[in-house]
């Protein structure tokens, strides 16, 4: 190879490194391989209104065209989502939730700090679902910030709020409904408020996530639920 040629393909492939540490920095995307794409979900879900600068946020007008993207694409056999929020928007949440649980390619996601909130239904929206033992998921009541009206339509759109998660985390998971009203609910656990924490284990034992595990756990599931796509198709 001339010199000229070794020049233009480190021009190339440093070219290509910049675009993917600008993916990284921006979106939290990155091509695994030519088959897997890793999608991070972390720090708050940012719905229509801008959250501050120094917070940390998954912006779900930069998901949902990724996704579309990833299901359009011949390159991408499957995705891999690393869950590590708080919680945030709960329309964006849900928005993003349904989204991929409408992929028609395998999805495997993999809880690593926490998946809080609204983060729980993005975790049970993949085909297989894993968490780390000392991963946690926040199960509680829809809360709003700012003016309440204290109206009973109020109360009435909380409650079909409420609805829609409880409903959607049951049909993609073990956990029946009923329970995770129970959990939902509970004075028990966090101080001076309604809801569950589980721990690791915990969210396996209760039907809301598939088995516990780490990267290596969940990269290996995702291959081999490709592999079994391939045999069909």
């Amino acid at each position: 190879m001339s010199e000229d040629n070794q020049n233009q393909e480190k021009e190339n492939n440093g070219g290509a490194e910049e675009k993917q540490r600008d993916a990284i920095r921006e979106t939290g995307e990155i091509a695994l391989s030519r088959r897997i794409h890793l999608l991070s979900v972390i720090g708050e879900i940012e719905g229509h209104e801008c959250l501050s600068a120094n917070s940390k946020t998954t912006k779900y007008e930069h998901v949902l065209p990724k996704l579309a993207a990833i299901e359009d694409s011949q390159e991408i056999d499957g995705l891999l989502i690393l869950l590590n929020t708080v919680g945030g928007d709960v329309e964006a949440g849900l928005a993003i939730a349904e989204m991929i649980a409408s992929l028609s390619k395998p999805t495997v996601s993999l809880v690593l700090g926490g998946s809080h909130s609204i983060g729980v239904p993005i975790a049970v929206s993949t085909n297989y679902s894993f968490i780390v033992r000392t991963g946690t998921m926040v199960i509680h009541p829809v809360r709003m910030n700012g003016t309440v009206i204290g109206a009973p339509q109020t109360y009435d759109y909380f409650r079909q709020m409420q609805d829609r998660i409880l409903g959607f985390i049951s049909e993609h998971s073990r956990a029946g409904r009923e329970r995770l009203e129970e959990l939902m609910l509970d004075t028990g656990i966090l101080t001076k408020d309604l809801g569950t924490i589980l721990v690791g284990e915990d969210a396996v034992r209760e039907g809301l996530i598939d088995a516990t595990g780490g990267i290596s756990d969940a990269l290996r599931k995702l291959y081999e639920m490709i592999e079994k796509r391939g045999k069909r198709g």
